[in-house]
């Protein structure tokens, strides 16, 4: 009887653990934080070891001499784009929790190289070509996604260097594009970070996005007044204009209201990217940057992480559904050459499927995918069941009732 009781305590006490360390949540997490940082480590190891520009390679179809140059602040700034709500999370006891502290370190150690002109890593912010507006602007929304980690930590003189580079780029005029929307971005940072900014260029971008025509409806802005059937509603426009209204609200230049309804217009994307997710666990091969691979999937992460997913999607199910496309593009070595640098294509070396303005360092965007990590491990999204995704279960014969556009959005 003894021998009995023993065992049962024996089972409770480890067959929980087991039972619990084996949820498909925390599997899927693990996956995610060694796919993100497997792919993060080598661009904030080299950065903080100041041999980025070393030992980083380049790869692009362009003949631009100055596009290796500025390929180093890419792959840095959509990084950290990405990576920075987990390591806003902070560090703790866990194995995941001291390993966000080594990350943190990287990026602080990284961030203060990328500034300092003494550093062989010191990185272009300024207009000797018209890029680095673009990733100054995503350095910046991966520093507000984590204030406390990459900015309250930086030392005072780092502080003021970063804001002396973000100077700089003023002087790059953006296109009437979705280029409008890294100067707000970066506008923005500098009114979070210092109080004070160039409200023209805040300003023009979103005027131009939500008074002029831009938005096309249900969902959809063009990228300028033409209309792209591409994803970049999802990589740049989404994302960004949420993240700017956050701060001009914050600091009480625009309405609450604008900032609602540009999130319900970011719901209803996220809605329609989740459908996208095929039962096979792929995504259409459309339109411009498709080597992104994941970051394509930037403003259903972003909702995600906000907490504001719409009432038809659960976070199990877009954790699922994602995990399934992470593990169809990143399982095994394809994407990676031999010292862990991403290569550029969807599924592998597929140099031949970019535009000429990517390089190596451009798609590290796919790093956008992991804003989820930025929820705690205890978090419904992480500790739900597996749930099956739209698509999944339409091809199955489920009836899962119909897809509504966006009215008088």
């Amino acid at each position: 009887m003894k021998n009995k009781i023993l065992l049962l305590s024996l089972f409770v006490l480890f067959g929980t653990n087991l039972l619990y360390a084996q949820h498909p949540g925390a599997v899927d997490r693990k996956y995610w934080v060694e796919t993100m940082t497997r792919i993060a480590y080598p661009v904030l190891h080299n950065l903080s070891e100041g041999t980025l520009k070393k030992n980083m390679p380049f790869e692009s179809l362009s003949d631009d001499s100055l596009r290796k140059e500025v390929s180093y602040l890419e792959a840095v700034g959509r990084t950290l784009c990405g990576i920075a709500p987990w390591l806003e999370l902070g560090v703790d006891e866990t194995e995941e929790g001291k390993l966000r502290g080594e990350y943190i370190q990287m990026a602080l150690k990284g961030l203060r190289n990328a500034v300092d002109p003494k550093s062989p890593d010191y990185l272009m912010f300024d207009a000797r070509h018209h890029q680095p507006l673009v990733d100054a602007a995503f350095l910046v929304q991966g520093i507000l996604r984590a204030p406390k980690q990459l900015w309250t930590n930086l030392d005072k003189e780092t502080q003021a260097r970063l804001i002396t580079e973000l100077k700089k780029s003023r002087a790059i005029r953006p296109k009437e594009s979705n280029w409008l929307l890294f100067a707000s971005m970066v506008e923005a940072a500098l009114l979070e970070f210092t109080g004070e900014c160039d409200t023209q260029r805040l300003h023009y971008g979103i005027h131009r996005f939500w008074v002029d025509g831009w938005y096309k409806g249900d969902a959809w802005y063009g990228d300028g007044q033409e209309f792209h059937l591409d994803f970049y509603n999802s990589i740049i426009i989404h994302p960004m204009l949420t993240d700017v209204l956050s701060v001009m609200k914050k600091h009480g230049i625009e309405k609450e209201e604008v900032l609602n309804k540009q999130i319900t217009r970011q719901q209803r994307l996220a809605e329609q990217l989740e459908r996208i997710i095929s039962p096979e666990a792929t995504y259409p091969v459309l339109g411009r940057s498709i080597v992104y691979r994941m970051g394509i999937f930037h403003a259903l992460s972003q909702i995600a992480l906000f907490e504001k997913l719409p009432k038809k999607l659960s976070g199990a199910q877009v954790r699922s559904a994602l995990t399934a496309v992470m593990k169809r593009q990143f399982d095994g070595l394809k994407n990676f050459d031999k010292n862990g640098w991403l290569t550029i294509g969807l599924v592998g070396s597929q140099i031949e499927m970019s535009e000429t303005y990517i390089n190596t360092g451009s798609v590290y965007m796919c790093m956008a995918v992991f804003l989820p990590l930025g929820l705690p491990a205890n978090h419904p999204l992480w500790t739900e069941p597996y749930m099956e995704w739209t698509n999944l279960k339409a091809w199955k014969g489920i009836d899962i009732g119909t897809d509504k556009a966006l009215r008088n959005g």
